[in-house]
This record gives structure tokens, sequence and C-alpha cells, in this order.
């Protein structure tokens, strides 16, 4: 391919002690709880609202939060389900229950509730925010492991931002990758790509109608359907039609198989795909979902619902090993229930068993039971300001299946922010930081952290 060489005189920005890259579930929880410890934040955003996927995904569910017996994720994520609830933003006809104490239970919101909300704790928190903006180029040492500056760009044109420290929380690790750290990239270190789903908003849907048992009952037509030729691919996963409206819906349903969210070519046709599989579905409730003959599709989702992309090589890689062992961790960050997500790769019968039995047995936690979440999964191996947070953090395929959803993503985000800001007070890396400490600030900010012994180095991998 031939090339250009660009050169431009860039002007620069500093006076920020941290820069988030990214306003989804990761980024919003790091630059919300780094700006109330009184950290000059900027955080910028590609797309014009806060909440990435939750909204501009319309991903309108927060994945399950308890375990059964008591609430798991605790800090900036219970006090946003806590204030939705009380606003309204949730599901009608919801209980606290849903994320205090049920078993795997997802939590239905409204998006358009959310983004107001975020706009809000941010402005509190004297978070400076920059929509439209993207990160492009990074200034780093990688020798030292030391981020410089990220070149952002966005209608007024180029800048370099200096700050103090800096947290990708892009979901594909940009920053992380710009700045040279080593990623696990899927389609390249991996045979096969978890598929992509675009999400969609309906109205005109009689839940009354839909009957009390309604995800059996979408599970029922679907097999129909599905057997009358009605779909173009034999996709036998629906996680489905979820109420967050008096008559609005939120469909998680239509993979887009082999979708590499790192090629932009990929990303296009995906999503093009995306669009008329959501007519595919639109015709399916009307046809075989009572409640859903008048069914109206009012949009298709901004972001294309990527489920894993890159990871970063970290500190510490969480494993398989360590979740099916239940493991507990001194410089854990939070603690976790949800079951190994990896939705079907193929339309495949063996694969649809696969995911059957990983979903029923051996990726599943019991009741009453979690694992944890440590640091290390945050911190670029040997990176000394820069902190991944979110579905790029270091962790291997399976476990990543659990992690990569939105209230993992916020514990990361929020301690990725808190660590951030003990870094710059104590001059230590984030490599090295007290994680006893961490841990004790993360408490204090009503974070859930129930391990008995606190240690003031991280858990590395052996290989570290």
């Amino acid at each position: 391919m031939e090339t250009y060489e660009l050169r431009r005189t860039v002007a620069v920005e500093d006076g920020y002690d941290l820069v988030v890259a990214g306003g989804g579930p990761a980024g919003m929880a790091a630059a919300i709880c780094a700006g109330r410890l009184g950290a000059k934040v900027l955080l910028v955003e590609s797309t014009g609202c806060l909440g990435g996927m939750a909204t501009s995904g319309l991903v309108t569910a927060f994945d399950p939060m308890a375990n059964g017996e008591r609430m798991l994720v605790g800090g900036i994520m219970r006090e946003i389900v806590e204030t939705m609830y009380t606003r309204g933003f949730l599901m009608p006809g919801i209980t606290t229950d849903f994320w205090r104490k049920n078993y795997h239970c997802w939590t239905p919101f409204s998006a358009e509730g959310l983004k107001l909300l975020l706009d809000e704790l941010t402005t509190a928190a004297g978070v400076e925010v920059r929509f439209f903006t993207r990160v492009i180029d990074a200034d780093a040492d990688v020798k030292q492991g030391r981020v410089r500056g990220m070149i952002l760009n966005n209608i007024e044109g180029y800048r370099c931002v200096r700050a103090k420290t800096f947290i990708d929380c892009t979901g594909d690790a940009v920053l992380a990758n710009l700045c040279g750290v080593p990623c696990r990239e899927a389609g390249r270190d991996t045979k096969r790509i978890m598929p992509a789903t675009l999400a969609s908003l309906f109205t005109g849907i009689h839940f009354g109608n839909m009957g009390d048992d309604w995800w059996p009952n979408q599970q029922a037509a679907l097999k129909r359907a599905l057997a009358d030729g009605h779909f173009t691919q034999f996709d036998r996963l629906l996680p489905g039609m979820s109420r967050v409206g008096r008559t609005i819906g939120y469909l998680n349903g239509g993979h887009v198989f082999n979708l590499n969210a790192l090629r932009c070519q990929s990303l296009s046709e995906g999503i093009m795909l995306g669009r008329r599989l959501a007519q595919e579905y639109l015709s399916f409730y009307r046809k075989y979902v009572p409640g859903c003959e008048n069914l109206e599709h009012v949009t298709t989702a901004a972001l294309m619902g990527i489920r894993e992309s890159r990871r970063i090589v970290g500190e510490y890689e969480l494993t398989f090993a360590d979740y099916t062992a239940r493991r507990q961790f001194p410089d854990q960050i939070g603690v976790f229930n949800k079951f190994v997500d990896i939705h079907p790769y193929d339309c495949s019968e063996a694969e649809w068993k696969r995911f059957e039995s990983e979903c029923a047995t051996t990726g599943r936690l019991g009741r009453g039971e979690c694992f944890g979440i440590p640091y290390g999964i945050t911190v670029p191996k040997g990176w000394a300001n820069l902190w991944v947070a979110g579905r790029c953090a270091s962790s291997d395929v399976q476990v990543h299946g659990s992690i990569r959803v939105q209230p993992a993503a916020a514990m990361m985000g929020q301690a990725a922010g808190t660590a951030a800001v003990q870094s710059i007070r104590t001059n230590r890396p984030a490599f090295d930081i007290d994680t006893k400490v961490l841990v004790e600030t993360l408490r204090a900010a009503d974070a859930y952290l129930p391990q008995a012994e606190c240690s003031a180095p991280m858990t590395r991998s052996k290989a570290n």
C-alpha cells in the first residue's frame, strides 16, 4: 500500500491529573470517582452521550449484580441503579430485589434516563467532558512504561493533551494499543471471534398478553419460526425482548458472526447486516409472539454490540481456573457471579450444545458464590501511569465471557480512577501502588470487597 507522511503542528493542553478515554460504564465510573477524590479529570467520548453500550448501544439491561443472597456490586454502579430506581428510570414493576438479591437477574432501564443521570454525575464531580472526540494517537515511552500525552481529534481539529495519568476505557484498548501495550486480539490470537449483536428498541407491545413466562414463550416461538424457515440464519440463541417502558421493549437478538471489531470494513458490513436482521425479528415477533401483533420498530443502536476485540496483557491475567475455584484475591477490587456468557460462534448444533452446557454447568457459579476481580487486570504489564478498565482488561477468553458486562466494567473503572489518584498522591507507579490502601479507599466508597486479608503488593501472574 502506498504511504503518505502526515505532519501537523498540534496545540498542547496541559494541567490535567487524569484523562479517561471512553465514556462507557468503565469510563464514566473512572472519571466520576477520580473527580470526587479531587482530581482534575478530562473524559473524552466519541459519541454524544455517556454510557457506551448502555445508551448508544441500547443494551438497556444491567447484568446480574447479586448472587441470590446479597448484592455484590457496590460503589458508583450501585449508586446509579438506586438513583435510576428512585427516578422511575427502571422497568415498570421492578423491585429492588432485582439487583440487591436475585440470582442471575437482569435489571432493564431507560437509556435516556441513564444519559441524563451521567451528565449530572460528571458535572457534579467537576469532570470536563468532551463529546464527539476520538483518540487517534499517543505520545508514550514504551521502555519507561509511561504515557506523556494523547492526540485527540474533534470538530476543532487536533489536540495533544498531557496529563499525569491515563485510563483506557475504549472497550477496544485503543489507547493502550497506540501506546505499544501488548494485546491479545480476537481473530488474530484466537481462531474464533465471539459474535456481535445490534440491539434495537421496539414499541406497541402488550406485555400482559405475552404471559408471565415471557422468556420461555419467546423461546418456544423461536423454535416454531426456525422450523418454518423464517430466518435467513438458523440462530438458536435469542436472549429476547425485555420490557423497558409501558409498551417499549429492548431486543437483544440477531447475531453477526465473525465480525472483527478491529477492521472497519467488517464493522461496516456487520452493522448493515444487523439492521437487516432487526427487520427479520420485527416480523418474527409480529407473527409468532402474542402481544406483539402491532409491534413497531423504533430504532437500531448507533453502536454495534461488540463482545470481544482486544484485551491487554496485564500484571495479572484472570483465568477460567480462577473463576471455577471461586478464587478470592487480597487485592480484589470487585467480586462477581455472572455465568460465562460466550455466545455460540456459529449456527451449528455443536456450538449450541456447548453454549447450553456452559450456561447450565461448567460456566456457572451457584447461589451465594462469587469470584474476585484483582487489581492487576487493569494495569498493563510494566506501565507506570496507564490503566485499562472494561471489556479490554486482562483475562482469558472464558472468564472474559463473564466480566465483559456493564456492572463489572463499572467496578474496574472505579478502581482504576481511584488508583490513578492514589498514584499521583503517593508518587508510586500503577504497577506498584499499595493495594491495601486502594481496597480501603474503595470500601469507604461503598464497594463490597469481602476479602478477609489485604496486602500491599498486587497479585501478579506467575509469568510476571
